[in-house]
Parts: structure tokens; sequence; C-alpha cells
């Protein structure tokens, strides 16, 4: 009989140029203002770089780049999604910019479309399905599969965590 409950999550949906994305809350650890970034030599180009999260290293991501778009235009709006990505069973922050957060969506199951498999120029093992909102279409994403294990790797291994320094009081 559970089985014909319909459930609902909660999902935070956000922009990426004209494109609306949206991740389960339960991926979602923080949203912060835009910060300096600190550049990383030999990082990916969709790597903008890493800030200090409360005393550990967060790399952030343009995920305009990790979606083959044009690199983002820092707003005012532009803020960082630190993300809860499940890597080989390894709980791992990683920061995303996006353009704006919009709001906290209630998702019944049963509203969720499949995304479709033929000309769509996203990756659609990034994609759990699609929800009709208005007369456009919300990008519902698997945040474990846009940090895919690839990305993670590359990311340890090529990102060399710049050294603490004292700043002068």
């Amino acid at each position: 009989m559970e089985d014909s409950i319909n459930k609902i999550k909660s999902y935070l949906s956000f922009k990426l140029g004209v494109e609306t994305f949206a991740s389960n809350v339960s991926k979602v650890l923080n949203i912060l203002e835009m910060q300096e970034i600190t550049k990383v030599p030999k990082a990916p180009n969709y790597v903008l770089g890493v800030i200090n999260l409360r005393g550990k290293v967060l790399p952030v991501i343009d995920t305009h780049l990790k979606f083959g778009m044009e690199p983002i235009q820092i707003t005012p709006s532009t803020c960082i999604l630190v993300m809860d990505v499940i890597v080989e069973n390894k709980s791992v922050m990683v920061g995303a910019l996006v353009d704006a957060v919009e709001e906290v969506l209630e998702i019944d199951d049963k509203n969720i479309q499949e995304s479709p498999t033929i000309g769509s120029k996203y990756r659609t093992e990034f994609i759990l399905g699609m929800i009709e909102s208005g007369e456009n279409f919300i990008m519902l994403l698997d945040m474990d599969m846009v940090f895919s294990l690839v990305d993670i790797e590359e990311l340890s291994k090529n990102m060399l965590v710049p050294e603490k320094t004292e700043t002068a009081k």
C-alpha cells in the first residue's frame, strides 16, 4: 500500500543563465554570498578555485562551464551553493556557483516527468527529471552525478591547496 502513496520532496531552485534547475534540499548545506576565490594552479577549467569555509578548503565550481555553457558572469545575485555530494560512499563538500537562488519547491513524485533523451543540450545522466513551471520546465539535478567520481578525483589530484598565511591585525 505504501507504493501508492506519493512522496513529496523539497528542492531548491536556482538559475544558470535563462535555465532553471533544482537540487534536492538534502544536498544543499549552505548558500553563501559571492566572495573572493583563491585560484589554484592546474585545476580543471570549470574549477574557479577554493574558499575557506569554517577552516576547510572548499573547491568552487563554475556550474556554467560544468554544463557546457559560457562562463558565469558575476552579478549581485551570484552565490555559492555548498553542496554535499556522495562519492564512493564518502560525503564531499563542493561549492557550486549559480546565477541566483530562487525558491524551495515542494514537488510530488507523480509530477516529475522523465527528461528527454534526444536533443538535450545537457548530459541526461545529471537530470533526475523535469517539472513544469508555468510555460517553462525546471530540471531536477542529481548532484551526486553532476560532481561525479572523475571530477572529485581530478580535483583531489590536481589541486594544490594554498598554504595558509597569517593576516596582519
